[in-house]
């Protein structure tokens, strides 16, 4: 059995790993911790049966004392950063879905998990339609000179733009074989109304009650435009590829970053 432990596991996505890792066999959740809900069972929390398994503050604690194998982190950058130093120098390897985390501080984590030969995952969207979605945008930007980013969140999301949307313009500067078309906007009459700009790429980020995770990329060119979106309709839609990095993280040396490396290699 993979032993695992979830941190925020009282928030809405660490609940949906304690389920997900409860449900799924071969693996179970052998410790839990939030420092709001300590003492709590982690089961229960999660709306299942009791599991035994008492939320804790001391993650380094309940990683050396439980044996674990993964760490699934779902908190906020922050927290989640320090989270995967604590595991790698345990020995346990960290599965992410934390965005926000800062590129220099992420790639210093990489290079820890080099030097110590454990494998990790962090990934901007677990949701597998996701990948697919920045991968077909990738095809898209060789054919296509022009291209925007809608992504659109519920209002209890602390980063803007989304991981995914930064990862999506990412993927799209690389495939593009030229320079973007220009912008020719000259004059914004409200800040931000053209959203941010990431390699030429221009991002837009909606907040709204009611919605999950959701992004359309549009592609513009001589007399036609392409849309490509994805929508998570609820949280397990993030499950399946949770459950995949938990499974495949153990053959990794190091930490990726994107589930698309489990998925194309």
């Amino acid at each position: 059995m993979i032993k695992v432990v979830v941190t925020g596991a009282a928030g809405r996505m660490g609940r949906e790993v304690v389920r997900a890792v409860s449900n799924t066999p071969g693996m179970g959740v052998v410790g839990a911790v939030d420092p709001g809900h300590a003492g709590e069972d982690a089961g229960v929390l999660a709306g299942i049966k009791p599991l035994g398994v008492a939320v804790r503050s001391d993650l380094e604690n309940v990683l050396r004392e439980t044996a674990a194998e993964v760490m699934v982190d779902f908190t906020t950058a922050k927290a989640a950063a320090e989270n995967i130093r604590v595991a790698l120098n345990c020995g346990v390897r960290p599965v992410v879905g934390t965005t926000g985390i800062p590129k220099e501080e992420l790639d210093g984590l990489i290079r820890l998990s080099r030097e110590k030969g454990i494998g990790g995952l962090v990934a901007p969207n677990f949701a597998i339609g996701a990948v697919l979605m920045m991968y077909f945008a990738g095809i898209a930007a060789r054919y296509l000179p022009a291209a925007e980013v809608i992504e659109l969140h519920h209002n209890q999301k602390l980063d803007a733009p989304s991981g995914t949307a930064l990862k999506t313009a990412e993927v799209i500067a690389t495939a593009r074989g030229e320079a973007a078309v220009e912008d020719r906007t000259e004059l914004e009459k409200l800040d931000g109304a053209r959203g941010g700009t990431l390699e030429g790429i221009r991002i837009h980020s909606v907040r709204l009650p009611g919605l999950v995770a959701h992004q359309e990329v549009i592609f513009g060119g001589l007399g036609q435009t392409l849309s490509i979106r994805h929508d998570s309709i609820s949280r397990e839609s993030f499950m399946p590829g949770v459950i995949m990095g938990i499974k495949k993280v153990r053959e990794l040396q190091e930490i990726v970053h994107g589930l698309d490396k489990l998925i194309f290699g």
